[in-house]
């Protein structure tokens, strides 16, 4: 760890617990310019390292190293405050944002929304993902050109018994042209709605018989297949909801304060 790398968060949090410290506890782990750093500010500082330690990696537990901090912190605060930043404005304003957000995140750590998260509450959610996304899958080809007049007269020739593939890797001016217009799978919402709309009133092996418009020009869609796609087992995603319990759970909470609050906009 580099002893100088300091985040305002970390800095504020070991500056604001001096305050108090040095009354309740008379131990003296070190000075710096006469200024007690406390036993208890040391312990505190400890706590705060081992929590910001990932996992896996061994969290700092030598003493010599972890006072070096506190008075690397103390003489860089000593300095801050001879150069009078404690009166500059935007040293202040930038404080008093970090303390709101400690004193928001200690206002969501006590509400109810940080009650542990239940299984019924995730698998509610689960089940309004899987109802908000359309199952349907399909398989298509497309025929992509800059006017109308032309898509008409590709969708002729189609009629007429002209090979689908083939006249893609001619006509079309999209990347799958090359590839006789393949687009694989795709669900609706991977397509513009246009195309999405055409492609799901299509039965299947048909091509489109009127030019489907888009942002990027002219379509003549062949629809191969389609499938219903399985939705993902509650237990392999289950994790991936939680945080989405928890940002309802947040919203929710603001809601419901801002129900109560006397709110004026200019």
């Amino acid at each position: 760890m580099n002893k100088l790398t300091l985040s305002i968060a970390s800095l504020l949090v070991a500056t604001l617990s001096t305050t108090s410290v040095y009354a309740l506890d008379a131990n003296t782990a070190a000075k710096v310019n006469g200024k007690k750093i406390s036993e208890t500010q040391y312990q505190n500082h400890l706590k705060l390292l081992t929590s910001q330690t990932p996992k896996g990696q061994q969290a700092p537990n030598n003493r010599q190293q972890i006072l070096n901090d506190l008075i690397n912190r103390e003489i860089l605060l000593q300095e801050a405050k001879k150069l009078k930043l404690d009166k500059n404005k935007k040293v202040l304003a930038q404080i008093e944002q970090t303390k709101a957000n400690i004193m928001i995140q200690a206002l969501l750590a006590q509400s109810p929304i940080a009650k542990p998260i239940t299984e019924k509450e995730l698998k509610d959610v689960y089940n309004q993902q899987v109802a908000a996304v359309d199952p349907k899958e399909f398989k298509a080809r497309h025929i992509l050109v800059k006017d109308e007049a032309k898509a008409k007269e590709l969708i002729k020739k189609l009629n007429d018994g002209a090979n689908f593939e083939e006249l893609a890797k001619t006509e079309s001016t999209g990347p799958s042209g090359k590839d006789g217009g393949d687009l694989g799978w795709f669900s609706a919402a991977q397509m513009v709605p246009e195309f999405s709309k055409a492609a799901s009133a299509m039965k299947k092996g048909t091509h489109s018989q009127t030019p489907v418009k888009t942002r990027f020009g002219f379509h003549i869609i062949k629809l191969e297949d389609s499938r219903k796609r399985e939705a993902p087992k509650f237990e392999d995603v289950k994790e991936q909801i939680r945080p989405l319990v928890q940002n309802k759970r947040v919203q929710d909470y603001i809601v419901k304060l801002r129900s109560k609050a006397k709110i004026e906009i200019k």
